[in-house]
């Protein structure tokens, strides 16, 4: 199942039906599990971790050294779950000694020209359009959809279920379960259509809705807003996952479109 005019280090760990196409190089510090094809021109270097079924196309870069200056070598990795899609010239860096490694989950679809940096860590069932980038110590939820040419800045938060605009400059953190567009990026309602193909209920959809119109709509600074948000509304799983993200954003949640323009 591999092309003669393939380079595999003889100490690669490479499972016995992986398929690899002519002019791929791979390093030595590589495990690629059973399943998974790797296209014409793959550079795959050390420190990847490969998991099944996945699917690399031609010019794609896995675990490239970080593009960070304070980086000095050190042994990390970067990691892809099962059952994901890597498609051509995207770029994959491993990680620095701040999280030791890069990783993207299940089932994931990175399309043509993206590039994810150094300790990002991307949950399951993702997708990114093309040229979507990630800075460095970049968290991503589940289930989170960018856009195409979306650039997210480092330290960055980007809730589950969230989908960004094309062309969107994110600079504040973006909690779960939201579309986000405009610029600045701001609110423009709930990511209703992705949570009912995921099976979101109506009444679990109108409580996320009404979450946010007090987040974003009603003219609540943050702490009031919180605050009415735990007083009037019953603890569930949803309501208290967006209080918890609200709390614990480092770099400020983005606000909604009236906030971020001054007229609300």
């Amino acid at each position: 199942m591999i092309q003669p005019l393939a380079y595999i280090h003889p100490q690669a760990k490479i499972a016995g039906n992986v398929v690899i196409e002519p002019f791929v190089t791979i390093h030595k510090d590589v495990v690629i599990e059973e399943g998974t094809w790797i296209g014409s021109n793959v550079t795959i270097m050390d420190g990847a971790r490969i998991g099944k079924n996945c699917r690399i196309f031609p010019g794609a870069v896995i675990s490239g050294i970080p593009q960070d200056l304070k980086f000095d070598g050190e042994e990390t990795t970067a990691e892809i779950g099962d059952n994901t899609t890597i498609r051509e010239c995207v770029t994959v860096n491993r990680g620095t000694k701040d999280k030791w490694k890069t990783v993207i989950g299940k089932n994931c679809l990175i399309q043509a020209y993206s590039h994810i940096a150094h300790d990002c860590v991307v949950g399951d069932n993702c997708i990114f359009s093309n040229s979507s980038t990630l800075a460095g110590h970049i968290t991503v939820g589940d289930y989170v959809v960018l856009a195409g040419m979306v650039a997210v800045h480092q330290f960055c938060h980007i809730g589950s279920h969230a989908f960004i605009a094309g062309g969107s400059l994110v600079r504040k953190d973006v909690p779960p379960f939201v579309k986000a567009a405009r610029e600045p990026l701001s609110y423009v309602g709930i990511n209703s259509v992705g949570l009912r193909r995921r099976g979101f209920s109506s009444n679990q959809i109108n409580e996320i809705q009404d979450i946010y119109r007090v987040l974003f709509v009603k003219n609540n600074n943050l702490t009031k807003a919180l605050d009415i948000i735990e007083a009037e509304y019953k603890p569930t799983e949803i309501r208290d996952e967006i209080l918890d993200f609200v709390r614990n954003s480092n770099r400020g949640v983005m606000k909604g479109f009236g906030q971020s323009k001054g007229i609300l």
